[in-house]
């Protein structure tokens, strides 16, 4: 009986308990409900300009605490616990969340008891300082108990606010999720040059007016292609800061041993930034000048530098790709063309010419590309061709002589001898015949 007694009073005493954290929840969500309806969302708790931020810090509880400074318009860098690149659009979420936190509701005008909210020890606390060295701190607590919002309130004042949570989730971000991920952290959209040294390839090229060109060899015309390739390639190349430590260090091993490729050096307004990267059996490897460690690349990004110079050899004889061109001169033998473009019109010796007959030679012009590379063996020229375009601004002369089988191409601009297949000669001499004068139709009565 007397332990009946005992669980008998146990019990009523948990019944109790419940009882009370039952109703205690129940008037925290009334509390919460009856705030956020007399104060709707839109509540500032903090207000600040972007523009003006210089300075953020992040302390988070039984974390890290992290120190970033603006170094330039968008730019930002880590500089404590160590010296990292940010990652400019969390750190633009932040700044937006900022400036003004005004998503807002008041919760208790003047809190006696931060411990209920979560901020007598906030999980995290975020502090902004200006340009005029002035430094606000927002505390950000619990979760309110219908888990849709968060606590928040500013430092030294006595206002509890509920703000998104998905705002204090954009503030309250670790090492891992502020620091910027890509192998190459630069603005790939001012990407100045590129140059690529190594074993088999020695390359510079850059963009003009939109158009990836080669600069170093002067006299290697690139292949736009496989430089977009390069580029996108390592726009997108990214490491995991999340990576176990045994994993890091299986990665720094593996790099040690590997088979130099190439060592890549990108450069935009802020200056240079370098990848080298080296092969081994199970893969490729890189290093970067933007942060500590050896990290696994794809195998696209090390194949696409592990060639040659040939490789990047632009094989189309002609330039003219999409363009409509203005002015086309064909010299075959004792016959000579003369084309001018006037508008949507082609002409040759005052006479409007067929639209159709000379579109299907100046396919046969662009499709002239080379099957390869040929060292040697061009002799008199049989054929000669000027392609203008542009406008104007591009002239393209080509010289073209028989060798055995095949015919031999070679640009006024460069010392390359295309080889073509000579189906595609005598394709383009055909279309050249075949063009005629444009129909003109009869008179009316």
């Amino acid at each position: 009986m007397k332990h009946m007694r005992q669980l008998i009073v146990a019990t009523a005493v948990l019944a109790a308990l419940a009882g009370t954290l039952y109703w205690s929840n129940r008037r925290k969500i009334a509390s919460d409900n009856a705030a956020l309806g007399s104060n709707p969302v839109g509540v500032k708790v903090i207000s600040l300009n972007q523009d003006d931020i210089s300075k953020l810090e992040v302390r988070k509880k039984g974390g890290d605490d992290i120190v970033l400074r603006r170094v330039g318009p968008t730019k930002w860098k880590i500089t404590s616990p160590q010296s990292l690149i940010a990652d400019e659009g969390v750190v633009s979420t932040m700044l937006y969340d900022l400036s003004p936190m005004d998503n807002a509701a008041l919760i208790d005008e003047k809190a006696a008891d931060l411990k209920q909210f979560g901020l007598a020890e906030p999980d995290a606390q975020v502090s902004a300082t200006g340009k005029d060295g002035k430094t606000q701190t927002v505390l950000l607590g619990d979760e309110t108990p219908t888990g849709e919002s968060a606590y928040a309130m500013l430092s030294g004042d006595s206002k509890v606010y509920s703000i998104p949570k998905n705002i204090k989730a954009n503030l309250a971000k670790g090492l891992t999720d502020l620091r910027d991920k890509r192998l190459l952290p630069i603005d790939f959209d001012k990407l100045a040059s590129v140059e690529i040294g190594g074993a088999k390839l020695h390359l510079t090229f850059g963009s003009d007016d939109g158009k990836w060109t080669v600069r170093s060899p002067a006299n290697l015309r690139g292949d736009t292609s496989k430089m977009e390739t390069i580029v996108e390639k390592l726009r997108t190349a990214t490491m995991d800061p999340g990576m176990p430590d045994a994993d890091k260090k299986k990665a720094a091993g593996l790099y040690a041993s590997g088979a130099p490729i190439a060592t890549l050096k990108a450069t935009d307004a802020d200056g240079p930034q370098e990848l080298q990267i080296r092969k081994t059996s199970g893969g490729y490897y890189a290093k970067t000048t933007a942060m500590d460690g050896a990290y696994k690349v794809p195998n696209e990004l090390g194949d696409a530098l592990n060639k040659d110079a040939e490789e990047f050899r632009e094989k189309r004889v002609f330039d003219l790709a999409d363009d409509a061109g203005d002015k086309v001169e064909f010299h075959d033998g004792q016959k000579a063309y003369y084309l001018t473009r006037s508008g949507e019109d082609w002409w040759e010796d005052g006479k409007k010419m067929d639209a159709l007959s000379v579109q299907e030679f100046l396919r046969t012009i662009r499709s002239l590309t080379a099957t390869k590379f040929a060292a040697s063996g061009f002799a008199s020229p049989e054929l000669a061709l000027v392609v203008t375009s542009k406008d104007g601004k591009r002239v393209e002369k080509v010289d073209m002589a028989k060798s055995g089988a095949v015919y031999l191409a070679k640009r006024a601009d460069g010392t390359a001898l295309f080889e073509l297949d000579a189906k595609a000669i005598e394709d383009m001499r055909k279309t050249a015949s075949e063009m005629k004068p444009a129909e003109v139709p009869p008179a009316k009565k």
